[in-house]
C-alpha cells in the first residue's frame, strides 16, 4: 500500500487499520530541537476524535497518542518521530457482511479489486476515516512549529448540505465545538446532520482552510508547486472529493478584469487587493494567505437498506449495515485538513532553498 508520503524534507508513513490492535505514524526529517508541548497536541487531537456529540459516531475513543521514539526531554531529538494510539472500542464483528457485501460508495469493492479479498474490511480498514487520527498527530506537532514562525493553519466549515456560511474568516473557530464562523449557520447546520441522521442517512460540506503568514516564493512550478503538495495529502484524507484554490471553478464565471488581483504596496511590502488567486501564482506563494477549499463527500455507510451484490454468488443483495457511523464527517474533518496544511507547507519550508532561514 503507497501509505507514504514522500516529501522534499518530511517522510510521513501511517500504519494500521480501524480495528486493528494501534494505529499510528512515523515522521522522519524534522529538524532537531523542536518543542513539543503534548497538551495542545491532546487538545487538537480531540477536535477529531470521536464520540463526542451528536453529530459523530458513538464510537469513543480516546485518541492518546504513546510517542515510541524520535523525543527527548519534550524536544524533536532529529531521529524518526514514531507514535500509536491504541484501538479500545472495537467491534470488528459488525463488520462480518462486507466481506461479500461491498458498501456503495466506501472502498470495500475497490480493495477486493486490489488485495484479491485478504484485506482486512472490518471498518473499512486501512481505508478508513480512522486513518486521519495519525495524520493528524504529525499535522499537530507541524502546526506548533508553523506557529512559533508566526505561520497559522486555520479551517472552518464552509457548508454542509445546503446551507452555508459567508461569514469572513479571519481567526481561528478551533475553540467551538461546531467549527463555523457564523453560530447561527451553525445551528441550521445542525439540523440538516439531524435530519439526515433520522432518516438513516448522511450529509456531506465544504472545508475551507486558510493559511497566512507564508512567505512569497514558496514551491516550484509545474510539477512541484504548492497547490500540487497540497492537492496530494488532501486526497489522502478518504472522504474528499474534490480542492479548489482561491476563487477556484468560481473563476471560470470570471472576466480577467474581475478575477485578477491588482498590486499594491502596504507598509513597504507588495500586496494584492484581493487574493482570487488563494496565495499561489505559478505553484509559488505571493505572500498572501493561502486558501483553499475542499469538498467532503457524505459518509457512505448509512443506515438505509442500500443494493449491493453478492461477491460469492454474484447476484444482488440488499445491505443493511449495523456499526457505528458519522451522518456527516465534516466536523471531525476540519482540524484533518488544518494538518494536511500543515504538513505541506512545512515540507515546503524545511525543503526550499533559502526560505526556512
Amino acid at each position: 500500500m503507497s501509505s507514504i508520503f514522500s516529501g522534499s524534507a518530511l517522510r510521513l508513513s501511517i500504519f494500521g487499520q480501524s480495528h486493528s490492535e494501534a494505529i499510528g505514524m512515523t515522521l522522519d526529517g524534522l529538524p532537531a530541537g523542536i518543542p513539543l508541548d503534548l497538551d495542545r497536541l491532546q487538545t487538537f487531537l480531540n477536535r477529531r476524535a470521536p464520540g463526542q456529540n451528536d453529530w459523530s459516531t458513538p464510537r469513543r475513543e480516546e485518541d492518546r497518542p504513546e510517542f515510541l521514539s524520535g523525543l527527548k526531554n519534550g524536544k524533536t531529538c532529529g531521529a524518526p518521530l514514531t507514535a500509536v494510539i491504541r484501538n479500545g472500542n472495537t467491534r470488528g464483528k459488525d463488520y462480518e457482511q462486507l466481506r461479500v457485501l461491498p458498501r456503495p460508495g466506501h472502498a470495500d469493492y475497490t480493495a477486493q479489486l486490489k488485495y484479491g479479498g485478504y484485506q482486512d474490511y472490518s471498518g473499512g480498514g486501512h481505508f478508513s476515516g480512522r486513518l486521519t487520527a495519525p495524520l493528524c498527530i504529525s499535522g499537530g506537532i507541524l502546526k506548533q512549529m508553523l506557529q512559533a514562525r508566526g505561520i497559522l493553519c486555520d479551517a472552518r466549515i464552509l457548508s454542509i448540505g445546503p446551507v452555508q456560511d459567508d461569514s469572513a474568516f479571519p481567526a481561528s473557530v478551533a475553540g467551538k465545538d461546531f467549527p463555523t464562523v457564523s453560530d447561527g449557520k451553525a445551528e441550521e447546520m445542525k439540523n440538516v446532520i439531524a435530519a439526515a441522521r433520522a432518516d438513516g442517512d448522511s450529509v456531506g460540506g465544504v472545508i475551507e482552510c486558510v493559511i497566512r503568514g507564508v512567505p512569497g516564493g514558496l514551491g516550484e512550478p509545474m510539477f512541484d508547486g504548492v497547490e500540487n503538495r497540497i492537492a496530494q495529502l488532501a486526497f489522502a484524507v478518504p472522504a474528499v472529493k474534490g480542492i479548489e484554490f482561491g476563487s477556484g471553478f468560481a473563476a471560470a464565471a470570471m472576466r480577467g478584469s474581475e478575477n485578477n488581483d491588482a498590486y499594491t504596496v502596504c507598509d513597504g511590502r507588495v500586496v494584492t487587493t484581493t487574493n482570487h488567486a488563494g496565495g499561489i501564482l505559478g505553484g509559488i506563494t505571493d505572500g498572501m494567505p493561502v486558501v483553499f477549499r475542499v469538498a467532503v463527500k457524505p459518509t457512505p455507510s448509512i443506515a438505509r437498506a442500500q443494493n449491493s451484490i453478492n461477491l460469492e454468488s454474484m447476484e444482488p443483495g440488499i445491505l443493511r449495515i449495523s456499526g457505528r457511523h458519522d451522518p456527516c464527517i465534516v466536523p471531525r474533518a476540519v482540524p484533518v485538513i488544518e494538518a494536511v496544511a500543515a504538513i505541506a507547507i512545512s515540507d515546503l519550508l524545511l525543503g526550499g532553498k533559502n526560505i526556512w532561514n
